[in-house]
């Protein structure tokens, strides 16, 4: 049976809880034990699926097709390990269930009540493949005090209290604001906040303080005598210049022997941080750096790019150059004939996701742009499509091809859909159909999918293969019908999905470096696993700024 740590956040939001999570499972891994994280969130969304990515940032996509919280990304990129669809829920998810459970009768007419019916489903989610490791992280979004919160709390302090002596702990993270104006650290703030958790009935074993300061020994004193846990239990957490330094700063602060000693586990074994320490070093001293441009319509908020942003860095890491990424509104190249010329002076242009028709005509000339001055291009889903429609109208004569989707938005037809609404296609042995007028949740192409790549071509040549399987998130393709006039265009389609009726990957043959894919490759891409269409992507980069 898995141990269980269950990571809580107080004083303000946005303080890191998913990368102190991400980063204990590390921990956690070097000492040779084996790990699953889980994100509980409050909000009444079924999934971030729908969710505007200014509201919520990326939505994270799994094998299984689950549309998840971002901080599953982080998960899988500090420990390796797949996220599933029973690695996040949402209250709106347990709440759904409840109800569905109740309209069938499955509660033989009992008045169903938040406790015990939604604690008890909150409670069943939580264990799920609890015999498959030796630790289940679960950190609970949100910050102590919220009311939509208070379900998930009362079920975990009810799982601690149900299970085994020493089986579960609780880890809390706070901030200690500095006052400039009396020059000292302020412990007040954790202070009520573990006291607002202490009133549900939760007691912190382990205390994560964010500072921008040290923090002095009288303070981690005060704070280990007025929150009632051990002094060797408060942890600083400071900033960090990247990330990827997380593991070692934690263990530094002694996050992980902590963790252990709360459930009593002696002596402990050794960690072995030689990937963490390589991983660092490549972060802090690279030999040179390239500028890659990222145009895509969200960039006023760089979360919603997460991972794309993750996986640059990590095709960095792997080339040992520094990723300069400069966020471009796609919307700016609209409208005005020369303002592509902005995109000069860098080595590498990525259009990513997105939906809507705002600011596709930017990610088009974008496209054309890299095209055209033989800079290295890589198009993510919509990225793909873009490259193809650009390709269709300036290469394949096709003057007045576009997307079904913005036919569909605008509610009349003005393109040549060479892009259309997928209305039927192969997942496994059975057949998925959908209608442009479903639901928006939960109905797209989602999850992992193989493809087959053509031998020979760039891709293949890249990803040392020509079978793959890579994640989707989309509801609109690439029509295979228009394949032999872009083809004759010079636009190959050198990756199909096995049975050959949905593109998954095209390129230019005659250019240093022209992908695009209708997939997320950035969701598989790792700093000690850098996503090899990543890594190749910086390497043209480099070869790229070598030129100049």
């Amino acid at each position: 049976m898995a141990r269980y740590v269950f990571i809580t956040g107080g004083v303000v939001s946005s303080l890191g809880k998913g990368l102190a999570s991400a980063a204990l499972g590390a921990l956690l891994q070097a000492r040779g034990y084996s790990v699953r994280l889980r994100k509980l969130d409050p909000y009444l969304n079924v999934d971030p699926g729908t969710m505007s990515p200014f509201e919520h940032g990326e939505v994270f996509v799994t094998d299984d097709g689950a549309e998840t919280d971002l901080d599953l990304g982080h998960y899988e990129r500090f420990t390796g390990v797949a996220a599933r669809k029973t690695d996040s829920v949402s209250s709106g998810r347990i709440y759904s269930d409840v109800l569905e459970k109740e309209r069938r009768g499955d509660y033989l007419g009992k008045t169903i009540q938040v406790v015990p019916h939604v604690t008890d489903k909150i409670k069943e989610f939580i264990e799920i493949g609890d015999d498959e490791v030796d630790f289940m992280l679960c950190e609970i979004g949100g910050t102590v005090g919220d009311i939509e919160g208070l379900p998930f709390f009362e079920a975990i302090r009810q799982f601690g209290h149900q299970r085994p002596r020493g089986e579960c702990i609780y880890m809390h993270l706070t901030l200690l604001p500095y006052l400039n104006a009396s020059g000292e650290l302020k412990t007040k703030p954790t202070q009520h906040s573990v006291k607002e958790l202490q009133s549900i009935g939760i007691a912190p074993d382990i205390l994560v303080c964010r500072s921008e300061h040290d923090i002095p020994e009288k303070e981690r004193e005060k704070l280990a005598l007025f929150c009632n846990v051990r002094p060797e239990s408060v942890i600083a957490a400071y900033d960090l210049k990247s990330i990827y330094e997380a593991p070692l700063a934690y263990h530094k602060e002694g996050l992980d022997q902590a963790v252990l000693d709360a459930f009593g586990i002696a002596p402990a074994p050794k960690p072995d941080l030689s990937k963490w320490l390589d991983v660092a070093d490549r972060v802090n001293n690279p030999d040179g750096q390239v500028k890659i441009a990222v145009v895509g319509k969200y960039t006023q908020l760089e979360d919603a790019y997460k991972s794309i942003a993750e996986a640059l860095t990590h095709g960095g890491m792997r080339n040992r150059v520094k990723v300069k990424l400069e966020w471009v509104n796609a919307e700016i190249f609209e409208g005005e004939d020369d303002a592509t010329s902005k995109l000069e002076g860098y080595q590498g242009i990525l259009v990513p996701g997105g939906f809507g028709e705002r600011g596709t005509e930017g990610k088009i000339k974008a496209a054309q742009f890299a095209r055209e001055h033989n800079i290295p291009y890589l198009g993510i889903c919509l990225g793909m499509q873009m490259a193809v429609i650009e390709a269709a109208r300036n290469l394949a004569g096709i003057g007045d091809a576009g997307s079904e989707e913005f036919d569909h938005e605008a509610g009349k037809k003005r393109f040549t859909p060479v892009v259309y609404h997928l209305k039927e296609w192969l997942e496994g042995n059975r057949t998925i159909q959908r209608d442009a007028d479903d639901d928006k949740g939960g109905t797209m192409r989602l999850g992992a999918y193989n493809a087959v790549l053509t031998d020979g071509s760039k891709v293949a040549e890249v990803y040392g293969s020509t079978a793959i399987s890579e994640r989707h998130r989309h509801r609109y393709e690439v029509d295979i019908k228009y394949r032999k006039e872009l083809e004759a265009a010079g636009l190959s389609f050198s990756g199909m999905s096995p049975d050959g009726k949905l593109p998954e990957i095209v390129e230019i043959k005659d250019h240093p470096w022209y992908i695009g894919v209708q997939f997320h490759p950035e969701l598989k891409s790792k700093p000690f696993e850098p996503h090899p269409l990543f890594a190749d992507f910086v390497r043209a980069a480099v070869d790229q700024s070598r030129l100049v």
